[in-house]
C-alpha cells in the first residue's frame, strides 16, 4: 500500500482512503436498507453487532448491543416478548442477520447432518473449538491450515464430519463407561484422603467455590479415562515430561482465553507481556502433552501391548486400523482430544457443581435422592457400574442442572441453497407454516432459550429433576447433549461420572448453601446460581458447605 501512494500528494492519499471508506459505508447501507425493507417471517430485533462475532461478542450485553451472552441473560424475556419461538437478529452496524431460534422441530431440520439437510455448519461456527483465524479471506489464507488443534468431530461437517465419526465413535463404549465409574470411585476416595474430609471428628467442610473441587474431579477423569493416565493421582496430576506449569492450569488458561487465542495474531504472543506469554505458554504446553501421547499409544499398539479401555487409545487404535481414505492425522487426532479435554472437562465440572448448588437449595429433593442411594447402594459398600441404571434420580437430578444450563448454548448454520423451512404453528395450532430460506441465510439454534421453552418444559425456571425420572437410556427427549446424529459423543461418560461421584458425596454428606455475614439464602441463589459464558455456558463460582451425615460414614 505505501508503495503505490509513495508518489502521490498526501490530499490525493486521503481521498482515495476517504472514498474507499464511503463506499463500504454506502455497501453497508444498501444492505441494511435491503433487509429492513425485505419481508420478515419472524419478529426482529435490533442490536449494533453480531453477539457471536467481533467486536460483539466481547461485549456485555446492553441497551445497545446484545452481547455474546444475551440468549442467557434475556432468557425469560426474548421470545416471549417477541410471541414467538423464532425471531430475526438484525446488526445494525457489523455483522449479517440472522435467525434464532428455540423450536426443536426446526433445529431438527438444521442440524441432523449436512449429508440429509441443506444446512451446513460455516466454518467460522467451530472457531472456539479450532482456535482458527477469522482475520484474513484472502486467497493466500487457508481456514483449515491455520487451525492451532485441528479439525474434529465437533467442528466438522458433511463428509469431514462422517470421517472423524467414524474414527471417535468406536473409542465410546461400554468398556470405556465400565473404566469410567471404576475410576470415578477411587478418585473420589483419593479427594477425601488427600483433602482430609474423611479424618476422624470433621464434622463439616466449608468450600467458598465447589467448581474447584469438580474442576479437578472432571480432569484426573478425563486424564485417567480419556488420556490413559492410570497413575494420576488428586495429589499429582498429569504433566508433560519435562513439568514446568500443569496440565490442569493449562487448560484452564487456554479455555478462560479462547477469545484472545481467536483475535490476535500469533506474533502477538511473543511481545514481553506476562498475560500474553502465559496463554502462549499454556497453549504450547497442550500441543507438546498431546504429541507425546499420540507417539506412545502408537508404539503400544505396534509393539502389540494391551491396550487400557481409555478413549484416547481407543481413537488412535481405531485410526491405525483405518486404510488411507479415512484415517485421521495427528493434528485431526489432537483436534479431537482437545474437544474431548476441554468441552467435555469443563462442562461436566460445571453440571456437577452446579447439581450440588441445586441440591444445596433444594433441601426435599436432595432428601430424596439419599434415600434412593441408601435403597440401591446401602450403607456398607460403594456404588458399582451395575447401579448406575438403578440410580435414575441421582441422574435425572445432574440431567435437570443440564439442561437450565446447557453446555453449548448455540448450534449454527447456513443455508447452502435456497430452502424450505417447516416451522410448527404456536402452541394449540396444529401444522406447520412453509417459510423459504434463501441460499446463505445464518440460522443459530438457542438451545438455552430451547431448554426454557415452554412447549417442551412447564415452568422451566424451576428446577425439577422430576422431569427426568422416567427417562429411557439415551432418549432424545432430553436435548440438552444436542440431538440426532451429531448429539454429543461424550453424554455417557459424563453421565456415568456424575452419578458415581455425585451418589458418593450425597450419601456421605448433606449439602448447603456457604452464606456470607447477613445474606439470605434468595440472596446467595441470585449470587451463585448464576451463568456466564466463556467456551461453553458454565455457572459461576458456588459455595457450599459439607455436613457429614452422622450414621453413614
Amino acid at each position: 500500500m505505501s508503495s503505490l501512494f509513495s508518489d502521490l500528494p498526501q490530499v490525493h492519499v486521503l481521498s482515495v482512503v476517504g472514498g474507499v471508506v464511503a463506499l463500504l459505508l454506502v455497501a453497508k447501507a444498501v444492505a441494511l436498507l435491503n433487509v429492513l425493507t425485505s419481508k420478515a417471517h419472524f419478529p426482529r430485533i435490533y442490536t449494533a453487532f453480531h453477539p457471536l462475532a467481533i467486536p460483539g461478542a466481547v461485549l456485555p450485553t446492553s441497551t445497545l448491543t446484545t452481547g455474546r451472552s444475551w440468549h442467557w441473560t434475556r432468557r425469560f424475556s426474548t421470545y416471549v416478548t417477541a410471541h414467538s419461538e423464532t425471531i430475526d437478529l438484525v446488526p445494525l452496524l457489523s455483522g449479517v442477520p440472522s435467525i434464532w431460534t428455540t423450536n426443536v422441530d426446526i433445529a431438527r431440520q438444521v442440524v441432523v447432518g449436512s449429508h440429509r439437510t441443506k444446512f451446513q455448519k460455516p466454518e467460522w461456527s467451530g472457531a472456539p473449538f479450532t482456535l482458527s483465524s477469522i482475520r484474513r479471506r484472502d486467497s493466500s489464507y487457508s481456514p483449515v491450515a491455520s487451525r492451532v488443534w485441528g479439525m474434529n468431530v465437533l467442528s466438522a461437517d458433511g463428509a469431514t464430519w462422517r470421517t472423524h465419526r467414524r474414527v471417535v465413535g468406536p473409542a465410546f463404549g461400554p468398556e470405556l463407561y465400565k473404566l469410567v465409574w471404576q475410576q470415578s470411585r477411587s478418585t473420589y476416595h483419593d479427594f477425601m484422603n488427600v483433602e482430609g474430609w474423611d479424618r476422624d471428628g470433621r464434622k463439616s467442610v466449608d468450600v467458598p467455590a465447589i467448581q474447584t473441587i469438580t474442576s479437578k474431579f472432571t480432569f484426573l477423569l478425563i486424564s485417567s479415562c480419556g488420556l490413559g493416565f492410570p497413575s494420576s493421582t488428586w495429589a499429582t496430576p498429569p504433566n508433560t515430561k519435562d513439568g514446568g506449569i500443569t496440565m490442569l492450569e493449562a487448560l484452564d488458561l487456554v479455555i478462560n482465553n479462547h477469545i484472545t487465542l481467536l483475535v490476535l495474531p500469533n506474533w502477538a504472543f511473543r511481545l514481553p507481556l506476562p498475560y500474553l506469554r502465559r496463554i502462549r505458554q499454556a497453549r504450547e504446553r497442550l500441543m507438546v502433552f498431546m504429541h507425546e501421547q499420540i507417539a506412545e499409544r502408537k508404539a503400544d499398539i505396534i509393539s502389540g501391548k494391551q491396550l487400557r479401555a481409555d478413549a484416547f487409545t481407543m481413537l488412535v487404535n481405531a485410526n491405525q486400523d483405518e486404510d488411507a481414505k479415512y484415517a485421521l492425522s495427528d493434528k485431526e487426532i489432537i483436534g479431537n482430544i482437545f474437544v474431548l479435554m476441554a468441552a467435555g472437562h469443563e462442562s461436566t465440572s460445571h453440571a456437577l457443581s452446579g447439581t450440588l448448588g441445586f441440591l444445596a437449595l433444594h433441601e426435599s429433593i436432595q432428601d430424596e435422592i439419599l434415600q434412593q442411594i441408601i435403597e440401591v447402594v446401602g450403607t456398607e459398600r460403594d456404588p458399582i457400574y451395575e447401579d448406575y441404571s438403578k440410580l435414575n434420580k441421582v441422574l435425572a437430578a445432574f440431567y435437570e442442572t443440564a439442561r437450565m444450563f446447557p453446555a453449548a448454548h448455540v448450534m449454527i448454520r447456513e443455508a447452502k441453497e435456497d430452502t424450505i423451512l417447516q416451522v410448527p404453528n404456536p402452541v394449540g395450532e396444529e401444522g406447520t407454516t412453509a417459510v423459504p430460506i434463501q441460499k446463505g441465510t445464518q440460522i443459530i439454534v438457542d438451545t438455552i432459550g430451547l431448554q426454557y421453552n415452554m412447549r417442551y418444559n412447564d415452568r422451566p425456571e424451576e428446577y425439577r429433576p422430576s422431569r427426568w425420572y422416567d427417562l429411557s437410556g439415551d432418549s432424545e427427549a432430553f436435548t440438552a447433549f444436542s440431538i440426532g446424529p451429531r448429539a454429543c459423543l461424550g453424554r455417557r461418560f459424563a453421565s456415568t461420572e456424575a452419578v458415581c461421584f455425585l451418589s458418593l458425596v450425597l450419601r456421605d454428606f448433606r449439602v448447603s448453601p456457604l452464606l456470607n455475614e447477613g445474606e439470605t439464602v434468595e440472596g446467595w441463589k441470585a449470587r451463585a446460581l448464576d451463568g456466564e459464558i466463556l467456551m461453553t455456558l458454565g455457572l459461576r463460582d458456588i459455595p457450599l458447605r459439607f455436613e457429614r451425615r452422622s450414621g453413614l460414614a
